[in-house]
This record gives structure tokens, C-alpha cells and sequence, in this order.
């Protein structure tokens, strides 16, 4: 079981701890128009899986806003980022800090992808922050928990694990 801490305080991930060579598990999440997605949606495509607690806070922002700033140096990889927002609320920030080139989905309405990707915090109904890396065949290559969720991600291994998946 992973040790994982929001603000120092020890959290509780409800799913399975994932690692590279695991098939990656389904998930229906929404996307900003209110449309179900899930992984199959992305088949023969690279994913690279950044999931954030809220869009609206720093580091969260920082991470989309890089990994959006990165996904044109990605060939045939889908950046996706999902996070408990509303729909409403990640469609209005991407649109306001020029949020074009990741697809911001939502775990809101049941927490799916939380579940399956083992990333959903028990005692505040967020996600832990983590990347994962799919690739085409929907096998998991890269994944990094954040030991600390207020932390940076570490994006240089992840962008190289999606170009190498690739």
C-alpha cells in the first residue's frame, strides 16, 4: 500500500496500486461538454495520463499548463488530465489560461477512474496526484505517485516515458 500525504497529513487511496506492465483498467469519465469518455476512446493512441486534486490550485495548473505546452512535441500522444473539477469549472479555466491541446476530464460524477487507477483520497474526495502512461495497446508503461500530492510531478521522465511509448 502506498504512503501518500496531502499537506503532510497521511491519506487513504481508495483502488489498486498500478505499475508498468499492467493492463490499463477502463474508466468513464466526462468530458467539458458533458460527453462520457473512456479509455477506449483513445485506442492506438499513446496516452499520458496526468491526473491532478483540482485544476484551479498552482501546482495543478503549473502541471496542465506544461504538459498542454509539451503535447505538441508528442507524436500520436493523447495528453489527457483528469481531476474531481466539474466540468463547468475545468472548461472555464482552460479557456481562460488558453488550454487547447489536453483533454480535461472529469472523475466527478463517480469516481471511476479514481477507483481504478488507485489514486482516489478516501477523506477528501480528490485525486492524488499522479502520471501514468498508456501505451497504444492500452498497457501501462510510466507511473509516478507523488509521495507528497502538493508536490511537482516529475515531468522530464514522464514526457520521456510517452515518447518512448510511442
Amino acid at each position: 500500500m502506498l504512503n501518500v500525504t496531502f499537506k503532510q497529513e497521511p491519506v487513504t487511496l481508495v483502488g489498486p496500486e498500478l505499475k508498468a506492465g499492467d493492463k490499463a483498467p477502463d474508466f468513464n469519465v466526462l468530458s467539458n461538454g458533458l460527453e462520457e469518455v473512456r479509455l477506449s476512446d483513445y485506442d492506438g493512441k499513446v496516452k499520458l495520463i496526468s491526473v491532478v486534486p483540482s485544476i484551479d490550485t498552482g501546482v495543478c495548473s503549473d502541471q496542465t499548463r506544461r504538459f498542454n505546452e509539451e503535447a505538441d512535441k508528442l507524436d500520436n500522444v493523447h495528453v489527457l488530465t483528469i481531476s474531481m473539477d466539474l466540468p463547468f469549472a475545468q472548461k472555464r479555466w482552460c479557456a481562460a489560461n488558453g488550454i487547447e491541446k489536453v483533454d480535461t476530464l472529469s472523475d466527478h460524477r463517480d469516481a471511476d477512474f479514481g477507483k481504478n487507477y488507485g489514486v482516489l483520497m478516501q477523506e477528501l474526495r480528490l485525486l492524488s496526484r499522479s502520471i501514468f502512461v498508456v501505451n497504444s495497446k492500452n498497457e501501462i508503461t510510466y507511473v509516478e505517485y507523488l509521495p507528497e500530492v502538493t508536490n511537482h510531478p516529475d515531468y522530464e521522465s514522464a514526457l520521456k516515458a510517452a515518447k518512448e511509448a510511442e
